[in-house]
């Protein structure tokens, strides 16, 4: 690993962790060279690829390229990249880059725009511009890895390029952490060593641009998504208009259909939003914060301040958003700033600067032991250190093999999801876990399912395992929408969906709510009722937690944590060995991530009301029931009986087992016939 060190304030090292890794390059083979500060990078010229780092304040790599006689800011309009967007995503990145492009113009350089894959772009503008070093930001997600790893790859063996070549690999360092695979893999023991954020960098000047370069024009947002759809065929184009509609909307509107009545709004307190002409929320929807990084700037001081009132309209407006969006305490700046974030308008460390400056000001300087003195600074500062912790845990997992499996990262709506995927081809099988398991939860199951064929897939979804732990409201529908994007995001095809305890009726109501991505269900100790008859003309109403179920959490946490081996153990009665000491550490480890309580705050608002022969229903001949005898959650026989009664065309099987049954040999009902064998000999879940 090379080392790069500058006379600025910081000092690029080689330890895999620090946000400097420069790769020099030849025709083919790659070697790696020393870049020191004795390097002469007043001659040298760099190419910029902005990807999630949409701004100058902050930018490490822009501090590392000022001093470089000419430096290439590009953005590269890529499909692999733009088709993960949401609309308010791209008119997000629409202002963004606009604003970006105009500060750098302000300073005599400016934003080349490119459309097209962005190894193919980038090749050709360092062939034009000459360029000695090419910096990239690293990320976590796996689609974007590979993609970085193709525009590695392109540059290395390029036949075109006969020069030396630094591929430098940045990020911003929010903890000075020496090595990442030293990380602890718990939170709290993470915050025992005590490690304070670093500061974040002041925007730099680049050098001027040359002006002969074709800059490129910025799309219009209906240009965006006629590029984006191009290369889209008609299925995954109506599959991507599936995430459009809120499974609550189309839930009330089968209901309605089913019932005969006409469904109302289904949150009687919203109200049409003031919008002013220079306001800080430029999307359509009008419910996030946009713009450059001076506007985000500028609502983090109004959503800071929110306390001390205003007379701008400005921040009258920020401070009206922020009680819309407080679904829950702290809710709201996820809510509001969550997007911004992700695509780097303003980094994660200068909201933590941001925060903790202003808490300072109310405090004489001081920052109390006892924590912060206003809800809004504790909403930002707690967000972005949960963020950031898990993105460390997600990287982690990127660079070391301590799993069972292979992970990867898929980022949904913000978030960070862990998955993994065993197997090349055949049916593709979704395996979706119980509350407060994770995908290792089938770590006996994967590999001998993909062994008979298949191609397996297992998820850790929202709130769970070392997938991210958001402050937001937790309901059966949001984990229901989890899995629908997974499908149509990830993995690209109808599904068979495997589903455990509550797992099992999220995946019930994705089959009811989107059959095209849905081949067959297998339901094990599946959670949900039936209700013979049902006619609902209750529709989902707003969630809202309680201070009787934060307290709640916190003492069903307290109680786990204690008992928590024995607990498990009553879940496998007949092999008390599967709670092993692998599954109890890994299950406390989880239990000290941030927002774990307001994971289990859930626990108090599910809304099950929805029966499973209602969510079932056209699924005759395709569903599974499994149902371990001893589960200590519920009546089994009791259960069985009203399923055998009122749901017509289900394979149901009984099993001596508890909450995690072992699935028997089946070959005699299709479609299970394709994914059953495998699971005979398997142990417990």
């Amino acid at each position: 690993m090379a080392l790069l060190s500058f006379s600025r304030s910081f000092t690029l090292l080689s330890s895999p962790f620090h946000f400097f890794s420069p790769r020099s390059i030849r025709r083919r083979r790659s070697f790696v060279c020393s870049l020191s500060a004795a390097t002469d990078v007043r001659s040298r010229s760099a190419v910029l690829w902005f990807k999630h780092d949409l701004r100058l304040d902050d930018h490490p790599a822009l501090s590392a390229a000022e001093t470089h006689r000419f430096v290439l800011p590009l953005y590269v309009f890529d499909r692999r990249i733009l088709s993960r967007y949401s609309d308010d995503m791209l008119e997000l990145l629409l202002f963004a880059l606009e604003d970006l492009r105009k500060s750098l113009k302000e300073q005599g350089s400016n934003l080349m725009i490119r459309y097209g894959c962005a190894e193919n772009v980038i090749k050709e503008l360092v062939k034009e511009v000459k360029a000695t070093d090419v910096f990239i930001e690293e990320e976590v997600e796996y689609e974007m890895r590979q993609l970085i790893g193709v525009v590695k790859k392109t540059l290395e063996t390029s036949s075109s390029l006969d020069w030396n070549l630094d591929i430098v690999m940045w990020r911003t360092p929010f903890y000075d952490v020496k090595n990442l695979k030293e990380l602890p893999a718990s939170y709290n023991d993470f915050k025992k060593q005590k490690l304070l954020p670093t500061s974040p960098l002041f925007p730099v000047t680049l050098p001027v641009a040359e002006t002969e370069l074709d800059w490129g024009p910025l799309p219009t947002f209906s240009d965006l998504k006629e590029f984006i759809k191009e290369k889209l065929g008609k299925s995954k184009e109506s599959w991507n208009l599936m995430k459009e509609m809120p499974a609550e909307v189309l839930l009330k509107e089968n209901l309605s259909k089913s019932s005969g009545t006409i469904p109302k709004s289904l949150n009687d307190k919203s109200i049409e939003q003031r919008r002013l002409d220079k306001s800080v929320f430029v999307t359509r929807k009008g419910d996030v914060v946009g713009g450059g990084t001076n506007t985000l700037l500028n609502a983090l001081a109004a959503y800071l301040r929110y306390l001390e009132g205003t007379a701008r309209d400005d921040w009258q407006e920020v401070h009206e958003r922020l009680r819309n969006a407080e679904t829950r305490e702290g809710a709201s700046f996820t809510s509001l700033f969550g997007p911004a974030l992700c695509l780097g308008i303003i980094s994660r460390r200068r909201v933590h600067y941001e925060a903790i400056k202003y808490e300072k000001e109310r405090n004489a300087g001081f920052l109390s032991p006892f924590g912060y003195s206003a809800a809004s600074v504790a909403a930002a500062a707690d967000a972005v250190c949960s963020m950031e912790w898990f993105w460390l845990l997600a990287l982690k997992s990127q660079v070391s093999n301590e799993g069972l499996y292979s992970i990867r990262i898929w980022r949904w709506r913000g978030h960070l999801i862990q998955y993994t995927v065993v197997g090349l081809e055949g049916p593709a099988i979704l395996l979706v876990h119980g509350f407060g398991a994770f995908l290792e939860h089938y770590r006996d199951n994967i590999n001998a399912i993909a062994k008979h064929g298949n191609h397996v897939w297992g998820i850790t979804v929202l709130g769970f395992g070392q997938s991210e732990k958001p402050n937001v409201v937790y309901t059966e529908l949001l984990w229901a929408e989890m899995l629908r994007d997974f499908i149509i995001e990830v993995v690209g095809e109808p599904v068979h969906l495997v589903g455990n305890s509550i797992g099992g009726y999220f995946v019930s109501i994705v089959a009811s709510l989107w059959p095209s991505l849905v081949k067959s269900v297998i339901l094990m100790n599946t959670a949900g009722n039936v209700i013979p008859e049902f006619s609902s003309r209750r529709f989902p109403s707003e969630r809202q937690t309680s201070a009787a179920a934060r307290l709640g959490a916190q003492l069903l946490l307290f109680y786990l944590r204690l008992n928590i081996r024995n607990t498990l153990k009553n879940f496998y009665p007949t092999k008390t060995n599967r709670a092993d000491d692998w599954l109890i550490n890994e299950m406390l480890r989880a239990s000290y991530d941030p927002g774990v309580t307001v994971v289990l705050e859930s626990i108090f608002s599910f809304d099950l009301s929805i029966p499973l022969n209602y969510l079932l229903e056209g699924y005759e001949e395709k569903v599974l029931i499994l149902q371990g005898m001893k589960d200590p959650l519920l009546d089994s026989k009791a259960k069985l009986a009203m399923l055998k009664e009122h749901c017509t065309g289900l394979a149901i099987r009984e099993l001596d087992a508890g909450n995690k049954p072992s699935i028997p040999k089946i070959t005699s009902h299709a479609p299970f016939s394709v994914i059953l064998p495998c699971f005979y000999c398997s142990p417990d879940f």
